[in-house]
Parts: structure tokens; C-alpha cells; sequence
């Protein structure tokens, strides 16, 4: 069963924060921020009016959140709400605050900065507690997932025409091919259980269609303005590829992206994730709110790179605006070589160490000549087994988890000795 969490802070950035980390929490999901206490209750109220199930189980406050006091604001969402949770986030976690603030009715706690670890504890404990009062009062409860969330890969460019599209297809072809076996008891794990999803977030100018050769009428923007995501809504506007890959392709016109917010991005992710296995996620070159919200809510986040100057210097402007917005850490990323030489200067070690991100063991070499016949045909999937492009692409879905490394190791090779 899934957790709505509904941060509350006048704080950006703080605000961003709790979003991303309560996101990375399993079991767990965010709801749009509210900026102040008059929004919160207005929110609340709204929710109640319509269906109390639909109210979040947990409401994340921040001490400073105005212009209502936070005691004062948590008493009143207590005695509102009474089967909401409420954490409260402070600054200065005393004793004598945490016996106000439980006289006040709140259900925990919590230090600012916030570290992840706590914060699942707290809301775990506030959402344990909402979960009895709703059984209590007779609450309809929000329908379980029918099984666990498929993992999420983002692929994301330093810069335009370093190959993070190529490289997004060819994970999912390897994923949707030979995906690890699903462990017993696992119906969610690896490629083969409930397939892989390819999705194209670079709304303005996405070319996964064109990889594919695809031309479809339906888009990321048509799930855009959709509060519920059924399973038949979304089955009509994803693209079923004869190599077995489900497309979810970018929009035709790519003025049409800015429909595409933040919320309506973690509806739709939420709702492909909880369709497949995988889901591999091209969030283009260029950090757009979709995009972001994309690699906050990954499991795997790669950032794709060429070995030159120009470009990791945009691996390293792009990583540490990520961090400054809280999207993700450098350590919690992974860069890929594209076109490595390995007489070049710049080499995948002196990347590691100017960007301060782990940098992945399967580079990718360079390889036009391999690449051109399968891109100009609108064939990705045709792109030579033996060709060492594809071999390093399926190699670092290995890497990775995606594919099972004995299945995607090249034909032919064998160790020890030669006969």
C-alpha cells in the first residue's frame, strides 16, 4: 500500500528536499508542496469535502511554515483531520519541543537537515498510526498496488549529441531481452515478468520515436492533464514495438511539453512503474521539471558524457545544479563514457575525479560506421550484437542490473586458455 506524504514548507528549497527524499523512500509517495498554513488547510479541507480517503496519511510540516504557528497549525490539523498524520520538521529537535509538539497532536519529530534513514522511520511510524484511526473511523483505504513499483532508469545527456538516446534504447532492448530471472516469489523482478517500458521525457525535441521508426498519435502529453492513471488509459497511449518494448513517446510538437508538469510527471511515472518491470526514461540534454523529477525519483540515475573538455565540463555544471536544487547528489549518480579512445587525454578516471561522481566500468567506444545504418533506418533494435557499441551498451545494462551478464556477454568469447 502506498503512503501519501503532503510536504508543508515556506521554504523551497526545503520543500524540494523533503519532495526528493520522500520519493527514494520505498513505499512512499509525495504529494504536490503546500507553502504556507492556509494552503495546507485549504488543501486538507478540499480533500476531506470530497472523499477523507483521499486525504494524505501523513502531512511533513515545516517549523517555520507561517503564518499560523507550527503548534498551533499542527493542534488544528489534528483536531480537523484526525486521521491525518502529522511530522513536524524543526531546526531544534529538544525535549521541550517534542512534548509540545505531542501535546499539540503531532505524531513525530524530525531534525532539519533531513537525513533519509530518520525521515522513513518517522513517517513510517506517522502512517502506521493514521492507518489504525482510518480502520477506526471506517475510512476507505487506498486500493494496494498490485504488486511492487518496476524499477526506474533515467538517461540523461551532459549535452546535446553525446548519445544518451542510443544509449536509453539499448538498455531497454537488453533489459526487455534478457533481464535477470525473477527471483522466487518476486513477480516484479527482471525483464520477463510485466515487460519494459521506454519512455521519452525530452518533450521538446525526443528522437526515441524516430530510433524506433514510429509515428504514433498519442504522447507523454496526452496522460498530462489525467488525475488517475488507469491501466486501459495508459495501455491506449503507450506504443507496443514489435521487439516487444512498450514506447511512450514525446510529442509531436514540442511546444506542447510545457503541459507536462512536475505533479502530472509523478502521476505518470507512478503509474508506468507500476505496470512494468522496468522503465528506462530519456530525460534529454536539457534539465526541464519533468526531467528532474525523473532523476529524483530514480533508482539508477545515469548522466551521459563524451570525453572532452566541452562536455564534462556540462557533466559538471549540470551535477552540481542538481545538487544545489536538491534533484540528486553527485555519488547517487552514475556517468557513462560515450565515444571512449583510449589514447584520449581525457580518460573515465580524471572524469571521476573532476565531476565527483562514479563514473561506469563499461565505456562505450566510438563507433559511427556501426551506428549510421542502424540509426538512418529507424532500426536501433538492428544494431550489430557484434559490434563493440552494442556489446558495451549491453555490458553496462549488466552493470547496472538491468541484464543478465552471462546472456549479454559478446558470442563466442569464452575464458582461459585458447585450445
Amino acid at each position: 500500500m502506498t503512503t501519501r506524504v503532503l510536504p508543508a514548507s515556506g521554504d523551497p528549497d526545503l520543500a524540494r528536499a523533503m519532495i526528493t527524499l520522500v520519493g527514494q523512500l520505498p513505499g512512499l509517495e509525495p504529494t504536490r508542496a503546500v507553502p504556507d498554513s492556509v494552503a495546507l488547510l485549504d488543501t486538507l479541507g478540499a480533500l476531506a469535502a470530497g472523499n477523507p480517503a483521499d486525504l494524505p496519511e501523513v502531512v511533513l510540516v515545516h517549523e517555520a511554515i507561517g503564518p499560523m504557528p507550527a503548534l498551533e497549525l499542527v493542534r488544528e490539523v489534528a483536531m480537523r483531520f484526525p486521521a491525518v498524520g502529522v511530522v513536524l520538521a524543526t531546526a531544534d529537535p529538544t525535549a521541550g519541543l517534542y512534548s509540545a509538539a505531542m501535546d499539540a497532536g503531532a505524531r513525530g519529530l524530525i531534525a532539519v537537515p533531513l537525513e533519509r534513514e530518520e525521515l522513513g522511520a518517522r513517517l513510517a511510524a506517522a502512517a502506521q498510526w493514521a492507518s489504525g484511526v482510518r480502520g477506526h473511523l471506517g475510512l476507505a483505504s487506498v486500493p494496494p498496488d498490485t504488486g511492487p513499483l518496476g524499477r526506474l532508469v533515467t538517461v540523461s545527456g551532459a549535452k546535446g549529441g553525446v548519445g544518451a538516446t542510443i544509449l536509453a534504447c539499448q538498455l531497454a532492448l537488453a533489459a526487455h531481452l534478457h533481464g535477470p530471472d525473477p527471483a522466487p516469489g518476486d513477480p516484479a523482478a527482471g525483464g520477463g515478468g510485466r515487460g519494459v517500458a521506454l519512455v521519452d521525457l525530452d518533450l521538446l525535441g525526443g528522437d526515441v520515436g524516430s530510433y524506433f521508426d514510429v509515428q504514433f498519435r498519442r504522447s507523454v502529453v496526452d496522460l498530462a492533464g489525467l488525475p488517475d492513471i488507469s491501466a486501459q488509459v495508459l495501455a491506449e497511449a503507450v506504443f507496443p514495438h514489435e521487439t516487444g518494448l512498450s514506447l511512450l513517446i514525446a510529442p509531436a510538437e514540442g511546444e506542447r511539453g510545457e503541459e507536462v508538469t512536475e505533479d502530472s510527471t509523478r502521476r505518470l511515472l507512478h503509474a508506468v512503474r507500476a505496470r512494468y518491470d522496468t522503465v528506462i526514461v530519456d530525460c534529454g540534454s536539457h534539465t526541464s521539471p519533468p526531467g528532474a523529477t525523473a532523476v529524483e525519483s530514480a533508482d539508477t540515475a545515469l548522466l551521459v558524457t563524451t570525453p572532452d573538455v566541452i562536455a564534462v565540463r556540462a557533466v559538471n555544471r549540470t551535477v552540481r545544479m542538481w545538487d544545489r536544487l536538491h534533484i540528486r547528489k553527485p555519488r547517487e549518480l552514475l556517468t557513462v563514457v560515450n565515444r571512449h579512445g583510449r589514447t584520449g587525454p581525457v580518460q573515465p578516471q580524471l572524469i571521476s575525479r573532476i565531476t565527483g561522481t562514479p563514473v561506469a566500468g563499461s565505456v562505450i567506444p566510438a563507433g559511427f560506421r556501426e551506428l549510421q545504418d542502424a540509426q538512418d533506418s529507424g532500426r536501433i533494435q538492428d544494431l550489430d550484437p557484434r559490434g563493440a557499441v552494442r556489446r558495451a551498451m549491453w555490458a553496462l545494462a549488466a552493470e547496472i542490473g538491468l541484464a543478465d551478464a552471462a546472456a549479454v556477454a559478446p558470442p563466442g568469447r569464452r575464458k582461459g586458455k585458447r585450445p
